[in-house]
């Protein structure tokens, strides 16, 4: 419970909340990520007037990177110069690396450099694809050194050949529990937010989903999962599914209840898109409702698409991935950018098991579409009725004529296969107890600041956090207070007041879907003090609100008395 002192003396444009209420409503329209534009501008503007020192945890961008995997990508490329001048060394121009004896190269390059940072960890990412995933000395260094050098297409264009199965390897521990679910093709992309835009229009132009088809989204959700489908060359019909799942004392677990999933029953709904761990409430969906989910699927929706994105799984204990429960119905999209902070590089992959429902329904299609889809694919193939959808989706990416360059460019690829090499040889997970120990320590320190007990939720991947004033004002104060709130104030009113008042900006939870009255603080951008001071800010506006009730209170019962006596 908030402590009873007095708050800030309000300003004249917060004098007079009416004019204030109408100024927000104006707001309550626009995603999150564009309201923060306005709230980055107000808390600027205050900032310029203050000491304080601009906050900004509305974006999950983090503050971490993975060294190692960066040290031993540079020093591949001092090797992969070397071996372009070992060809041709003309001053600025130099020729292509050549593959025979390359494998023996770079051990030799590397026992010079031994004791460079990234020398180390590069041994032991040639020799983990070299003993573990069959590859060939030769052939695995010459992908990663013509790869870095970027003189070639990609070819495959999908995904390079020995990064594709460092990849997987990576993905199958990672989503998996390091179980093999089979044969899982991938498609390298440019981050997740590429391999959303792919998948929306390749769903589309494949008869998958037709304009105005009935899918369902896991709410809350990263937003543009909701306002894709709005769009008017999708404009779907969204069902929500929610996550408001309660413990015994009330407060939100973020699960989905078993009257949530049962949604999925009705054959209508053709899709269903998921972020998982959520965003964001930062929980991952548990055992029970996994389960739950699985056997409604197989019962009631067998032929259920599944889009899964769990770009957060790393940093929940246990995790396991759709993917892994129902490898039939789901492709996956797992980005690179938050574990290894490496948002500028956009790192992301599609995975599909190549048994797949997607596949499958493409073959169930009436004459009619067939004759569209040859007609769209013809200039790839003779065979177009047994192209596959992950295939569809490169060239889809590029407008299907221009399929011949496709792929992701080869120097990120490389980038991605020492990232995910490297999360496979440490034995350890050294770097992975680093990263969930920074935020979990990060959301202690706002809650401190807060003055309230941390969140224990199970699932917790601690990325984010979710904080529901709602729920705040009616545990602690009763629910005639979580109405005032209600009556008196737009949702968005807490994140104004933050950026005006202390330089802070957050996003409300509204625009993910979430509670309309909760806002997300991300717990991965920002110095770990800054977020002991950015509880104590959200505390000190959550005293301004309880005040403001209590002068109304006294306001209203200094009335009824003055009425009483008249």
């Amino acid at each position: 419970m908030v402590t009873k002192t007095a708050p800030e003396k309000r300003t004249p444009e917060r004098a007079d909340p009416a004019r204030r209420r109408e100024f927000e409503r104006g707001f309550t329209s626009l995603s999150p990520f564009e309201l923060k534009n306005e709230l980055i501008r107000l808390a600027k503007d205050h900032q310029k007037k203050s000491t304080r020192v601009l906050l900004d945890a509305g974006r999950g961008n983090p503050n971490w990177i993975h060294a190692g995997a960066r040290d031993a990508f540079f020093l591949l490329g001092q090797f992969a110069v070397a071996e372009c001048r070992r060809v041709w060394n003309d001053g600025q121009l130099a020729g292509k690396p050549r593959r025979d004896g390359i494998g023996q190269r770079m051990q030799e390059f590397l026992q010079v450099h031994r004791g460079v940072p990234g020398a180390s960890l590069l041994r032991e990412i040639i020799r983990y694809g070299c003993d573990k995933l069959g590859g060939d000395a030769d052939g695995y260094v010459y992908e990663l050194v013509d790869g870095i050098i970027g003189d070639n297409y990609p070819t495959p264009d999908r995904m390079l050949m020995y990064t594709e199965r460092l990849v997987r390897a990576y993905l199958v521990q990672e989503l998996c529990g390091g179980n093999s679910i089979g044969n899982l093709h991938l498609f390298a992309v440019e981050g997740a937010t590429a391999a959303m835009c792919y998948i929306f229009e390749s769903l589309v132009a494949n008869h998958l989903l037709e304009p105005g088809a009935r899918i369902a989204v896991m709410v809350p959700i990263f937003p543009p999962y909701i306002e894709i489908p709005s769009l008017p060359n999708y404009h779907f019909d969204v069902v929500e599914i929610e996550a408001n799942g309660r413990a015994v004392d009330g407060s939100h677990t973020w699960q989905y209840p078993e009257r949530e999933l049962d949604k999925l029953r009705d054959p209508s709904i053709q899709a269903l898109f998921v972020v998982n761990p959520s965003n964001p409430p930062s929980v991952a969906m548990d055992a029970k409702s996994m389960q739950y989910l699985v056997e409604t699927v197989r019962r009631f929706n067998p032929q259920l698409m599944i889009i899964s994105d769990d770009v957060y799984s790393t940093f929940v204990d246990g995790f396991r991935s759709l993917v892994a429960e129902l490898p039939r119905n789901t492709l996956c999209v797992y980005s690179f950018s938050k574990y290894f902070g490496c948002t500028g590089w956009r790192l992301g992959v599609i995975v599909l098991h190549e048994d797949n429902v997607f596949d499958e329904r493409i073959a169930q299609l009436p004459e009619a579409k067939q004759k569209d889809l040859e007609q769209r694919y013809q200039s790839l193939t003779k065979d177009t009725a047994h192209l596959r959808f992950i295939d569809r989706l490169v060239a889809d990416s590029r407008q299907v004529a221009l399929n011949h360059t496709a792929g992701l460019s080869t120097p990120q690829q490389v980038q991605m296969a020492l990232f995910a090499a490297a999360a496979l040889v440490d034995a350890g997970n050294t770097y992975k107890e680093q990263t969930k120990s920074i935020c979990r320590r990060r959301l202690h320190l706002l809650y401190e600041g807060l003055e309230l007990p941390a969140p224990n939720v199970p699932w917790m991947a601690d990325y984010y956090t979710e904080f529901d004033l709602g729920e705040w004002a009616a545990q602690h104060y009763g629910e005639a207070f979580a109405q005032y709130l209600k009556d008196h104030y737009e949702p968005i009113d807490v994140l104004f007041r933050l950026a005006e008042q202390s330089s802070v900006v957050l996003l409300g939870g509204g625009g993910f879907h979430g509670p309309t009255w909760s806002v997300r603080v991300s717990l991965a951008n920002l110095d770990d003090q800054d977020y002991a001071q950015i509880g104590r800010y959200l505390h000190r506006a959550l005293e301004e609100y309880v005040h403001e009730w209590r002068m109304d209170v006294s306001r209203d019962d200094a009335n009824a008395q003055s009425e009483q006596t008249w």
